[in-house]
């Protein structure tokens, strides 16, 4: 048996979890880095930690821990390896920093950013509490630890009502994210002041759009996350993170559904519910899709990019966090 032969022998597997959307011609292309990951993975007691919107070759065949952010950074304090690699954006590597400061903590690409998290700084928080003084200070994990540090808690958009009201206020300020905020504060009595910070995926998503969806596909079920224009959420059947999503779509069993999200989602839930159809008129996020098996082969074989934290602000957002993840 050629060598070729027999890595695709060994990895044959792991391409039936991901031959509905990844076509056979494909495969070979990715095998070897696959079949490479999965040992640098036990030499190294390293594990790969992938939010939902990695495309298929990463989320089904070499990572570790899947899920939204707050899975990422609820699992993030459970594994035991010495080695996290997060395939995902520099906020969640953060994160996982922050969490396991004693672990090894890489990036494959220091470029794969965050346009929420490139919305506000340090300094716009600190004038935000001169200007509403006493009003809790909500953050969504999409920011850096920076501004998490001069936060009171942070959110997902899978807990941030849970987390606004917990805090037993009339008055709280969420940010970076405005339409996230605007969606939470439509399901709550509590009063929010939102920040101006718009994710560049979510925020192309139009009413418009979701009601030519319908007439082109009589009966289907549109899910759109919070991140989306409030407008866009209204005309949705559903709305909520991408773990719900999914749960929704496992729950429901929709014949036809659409994800108004990031392309990589339908693909990763497609594989699971092969009796349902996905229609995708999704947009890529151009910062998740800097993560690719190279680079994360590179990762583990040259100890690329670690990730550090500042500590005059490590502890500070690392409290932030604990108290989301303490609700």
């Amino acid at each position: 048996m050629s060598i070729n032969s027999a890595l695709l022998a060994r990895t044959a597997p792991l391409y039936e979890r991901v031959k509905r959307v990844i076509p056979p011609i494909e495969w070979p292309v990715f095998a070897d880095d696959v079949d490479a990951i999965l040992e640098l993975k036990k030499r190294r007691n390293a594990v790969i930690l992938a939010h939902n919107y990695q495309t298929p070759e990463i989320f089904h065949c070499v990572a570790d821990v899947v899920g939204d952010s707050l899975a990422l950074a609820r699992k993030a304090m459970e594994v035991d390896a010495d080695v996290v690699v997060l395939a995902g954006v520099h906020f969640m590597a953060e994160t996982a920093k922050l969490l396991n400061p004693d672990k090894t903590v890489l990036i494959p690409d220091m470029a794969a950013g965050c346009s929420l998290a490139d919305s506000i700084r340090p300094e716009d928080v600190r004038l935000l509490r001169q200007t509403y003084p006493g009003v809790p200070i909500v953050t969504y994990v999409n920011t850096s630890a920076a501004v998490k540090a001069e936060s009171d808690i942070c959110c997902t958009s899978g807990n941030a009502k849970a987390i606004v009201e917990g805090l037993g206020v009339r008055r709280v300020i969420m940010l970076p994210d405005e339409y996230l905020a605007k969606n939470i504060a439509a399901e709550t009595d509590v009063e929010i002041i939102a920040w101006k910070g718009h994710c560049e995926v979510h925020e192309r998503f139009s009413p418009q759009e979701v009601r030519q969806l319908r007439e082109d596909h009589p009966g289907i079920i549109i899910l759109a996350h919070p991140e989306c224009p409030p407008d866009v959420v209204a005309e949705a059947d559903f709305s909520g993170s991408t773990a719900v999503m999914s749960d929704y779509v496992a729950v429901t069993k929709p014949p036809r559904v659409v994800l108004l999200t990031e392309c990589s989602m339908s693909d990763n839930v497609a594989v699971q519910h092969p009796d349902v159809e996905f229609v995708r008129p999704c947009n890529l996020c151009p910062h998740m899709k800097r993560i690719t098996l190279v680079n994360i082969r590179q990762a583990l074989e040259t100890n690329r990019h670690v990730v550090t934290i500042d500590q005059s602000i490590a502890g500070r957002a690392r409290q932030a966090v604990e108290r989301m993840l303490a609700i």
